[in-house]
């Protein structure tokens, strides 16, 4: 098989020993079934058919495994087995769900290989949560009309059956034809089988909230906009990668629901990729507005396993027509797939960064290679690597340069400092305004003055990231990590992030017993107290992780911030991209700097995409937007292209840089990281497979190896941690290294080391 290449641009190394994903030939009775279990051994294992049951490859199942149950997925059958037949256990249950498809089976096989990881816990990314009950969403009791999908299935359905039909299905149809919106107090008085008719019949998309029925309009698109959908739909029935960047509030959605709506109405279905949960449910908003009557299956991982499922379902038959979700949604089976959309492609949650460690964006290019389906990758901030894969004419490159609305205009961007002199009654680290400039401060109170909302902008959660003492040089660090530890407030507790470790505040220092001991630093808790206290009459709002941790919580804000319930949101990066509040005029960012100190190489990439998609979200409608950022850099090249709303020019000059420096998109990097408890045996392990790098086959020196360094975060959850880098140039010379050093690596396991092969890796 030849492997289309992707987004990085990613090559399948060769298959060793790989098995097989169809039914062998000959004409002996197929009774023993392979099975790929989610287990770190490479290999499948075998178990008998029971009698008079069928399975196919693709077929899901339970079988035990050292007494645990665990849900497999059948990858081939044979007559005969290397275990002894009175040793085989028997498959104990054959799911009712359609065999995973032959497109998700190569992609599944695709993602063990080129990512390092054994075949059953690369499909374990396709299997649904098949423990669960498939249950459909609760649905908002509203008032419903038919749409016209409605109107024809039905009265297809009744021209058919006539009065062989349910009693009321009959009497129900004969509300609904009329084409009047069913009222809430009539759904109400409806029998207990007229509102499951009525459940069914919306779950399928023929019936529709009254009001997004009675005007579901498109806005008009923009010759930009009309020129990047008609260039999309020109590619439709073949492969083709887009990559559409469009600056903040250019309407890439219209463009994206202008392609579904046409590719619906043919019969096909459309995958669209989010980075984020907290997306969703603008995106599924703006879906049912634009298009009522469409079946939408949502995927991620946030649903209660028995909705997930329902969706799944949904999609894999076929049913649903718009299929939405974050990474995981790109294992999906869809018979009608005729497009894919990853939005904000450039953000790094679609990198998973535990367990099969890939990327759904790249993973989203193969499968669209494989389906013969055009594929578009949407940001107003391109990643480096889909930025110079546009700039090499492998990715067609379209531009949205204006704004969706006519009369929203790109926002005033201001540098400011972020440190400034402190008044005579100012201690040095808690000034009365808590790191806010005064250029800031006072932007903000002619926001409140006008009636117009302001977004504060910090990338920290909690209530200071760091407490220390007055006195002595003492610092409340996590005892499990190599980190501070963060004070939160309300319960007033320390907590790490990374390790989820919670504590009391002592009351003196546990070093000199000084009981001075004061909070550094500002986080989203310091900013929302310290503005309730200054504007006691705004309606303040802080939206992070600790404030969205209930099921829809992030869409109830939203829904404030859009019935403008809100004047002031305090949030981090959850707030950066991909929202549309039309009041927002103000931005505010706070601790941009913080970035520029990094050692990581992706991390000016990082806050440049950040600082630009942030700016975007002020002055989106026809009220003017201003963005202040406070920074002590004023003129690193950086903020001179934010300023001047030019991510090209910096993306071109870090492009220029990583060329220089020999990193991707120039060279293709992979990563050994591995921890223990036990410091020494950490370094045996990596001395030794380090040892063991350097003695495989490298023709012309194709592939570098690094010694072993300590990770980042030196220490997280009570392991050391540290980390060896591999780099080629040739990406598929560095796909053979990494699979032959794998039975090597496999060799030295042990219980008191934990390791992994990243392919790729986003950060090092």
């Amino acid at each position: 098989m030849s492997t289309p290449s992707i987004a990085q641009p990613l090559v399948a190394p060769p298959a060793l020993s790989s098995p097989d994903l169809s039914s062998p030939a000959g004409q002996e009775e197929l009774t023993i079934a392979r099975v790929a279990l989610p287990v770190a051994a490479p290999q499948t294992f075998d178990y008998r058919i029971p009698p008079d049951q069928t399975v196919l490859p693709g077929s899901l199942v339970q079988v035990s495994l050292t007494g645990r149950k665990h849900v497999g997925v059948v990858v081939g059958l044979s007559a005969h087995s290397d275990i002894d037949a009175s040793r085989l256990l028997p498959i104990e249950t054959i799911y009712p769900q359609p065999p995973l498809p032959v497109d998700i089976r190569r992609l599944v096989k695709f993602v063990s290989d080129y990512y390092q990881s054994t075949l059953g816990m690369a499909y374990s990314l396709a299997v649904p949560p098949l423990s669960a009950y498939p249950t459909p969403p609760k649905i908002t009791i509203q008032p419903l009309a038919l749409t016209e999908t409605g109107r024809e299935q039905l009265n297809a359905h009744f021209e058919q059956l006539g009065k062989r039909s349910a009693t009321a299905w009959r009497a129900l149809w004969e509300i609904v034809k009329t084409g009047d919106a069913i009222s809430i107090a009539q759904q109400q008085a409806f029998s207990i089988a007229q509102k499951k008719y009525l459940r069914d019949w919306r779950a399928v998309g023929w019936l529709a909230p009254a009001d997004a029925i009675e005007a579901p309009q498109f806005p008009p698109l923009h010759a930009e906009q009309r020129a990047a959908a008609d260039a999309i739909a020109a590619a439709l029935g073949s492969f083709q990668s887009f990559l559409l960047q469009g600056i903040t509030g250019s309407g890439k959605t219209e463009v994206y629901l202008t392609l579904a709506r046409d590719i619906v109405a043919q019969g096909g279905q459309v995958l669209i990729l989010l980075p984020e949960i907290h997306l969703t449910p603008q995106f599924l908003a703006r879906i049912r507005t634009r298009l009522p009557g469409v079946e939408t299956a949502l995927l991620h991982s946030g649903l209660p396993d028995g909705e997930r499922l329902y969706h799944w379902q949904r999609a894999a038959e076929g049913r649903a027509q718009l299929v939405l979700g974050t990474r995981l949604a790109v294992f999906t089976p869809l018979p009608n797939l005729a497009l894919i959309i990853v939005d904000e492609e450039h953000d790094a949650s679609f990198k998973q960064q535990d367990n099969v460690r890939y990327h759904a964006r790249d993973l989203a290019v193969w499968r669209a290679r494989v389906r013969q389906v055009p594929i578009v990758l949407g940001s107003a901030t391109p990643s480096l690597e889909s930025y110079h894969h546009a700039q090499r004419g492998r990715y067609q490159h379209l531009r949205i340069q204006q704004r969706a609305d006519p009369q929203a205009a790109l926002p005033r961007l201001l540098l400011t400092p972020a440190t400034h002199a402190k008044s005579a009654n100012e201690t040095a680290d808690d000034d009365s305004r808590h790191g806010i400039a005064p250029l800031l401060w006072d932007a903000i109170e002619t926001r409140l003055a006008r009636c117009e909302q302001s977004l504060i902008f910090i990338n920290r959660r909690g209530f200071s990231p760091s407490l220390k003492c007055n006195a002595c040089t003492w610092e409340a660090q996590c005892p499990h990590c190599s980190a501070r530890l963060v004070l939160h407030t309300r319960p007033t507790r320390l907590r790490c992030h990374h390790c989820g470790l919670v504590q009391g505040v002592p009351e003196r220092c546990p070093s000199c017993g000084n009981l001075d001991l004061l909070p550094r630093g500002h986080g989203t808790q310091r900013l929302e107290a310290a503005l309730t206290q200054a504007f006691p009459s705004a309606r303040i709002a802080r939206i992070d992780r600790d404030s969205t941790r209930r099921r829809h919580a992030f869409g109830a804000f939203h829904s404030q911030i859009t019935d403008q319930k809100i004047d002031i949101l305090i949030g981090t990066q959850m707030l950066a991209k991909g929202h549309d509040f039309p009041r927002v005029t103000l931005v505010g960012v706070l601790g941009a700097d913080n970035a520029l100190y990094s050692a990581d190489f992706r991390a000016t990439e990082r806050l440049t995409a950040l600082l630009h998609q942030v700016a975007g979200r002020a002055g989106r409608s026809a009220l003017a937007g201003e963005v202040i950022v406070q920074t002590d850099f004023p003129t690193h090249p950086l903020y001179e292209t934010l300023v001047r709303h030019d991510y090209d020019s910096f993306a071109r000059t870090l492009l220029d840089e990583r060329r220089a420096a020999h990193l991707p998109p120039f060279s293709a990097l992979a990563l050994l990281a591995a921890e223990a408890r036990d410091d020494e045996a950490l370094n045996t392990f990596l001395r030794d497979a380090h040892q063991q790098a350097q003695k495989l086959d490298n023709p012309d020196d194709l592939v570098r190896i690094y010694p072993p360094v300590p990770a980042t975060l030196v220490r997280r959850a009570g392991y050391n941690r540290a980390q060896i880098v591999i780099q080629s140039h040739d990406r598929r010379a560095l796909q053979h290294f990494l699979m032959a050093w794998q039975p090597g690596l496999d060799a030295l396991r042990t219980k008191q080391v934990r390791w992994a092969i990243d392919v790729d890796p986003l950060q090092i």
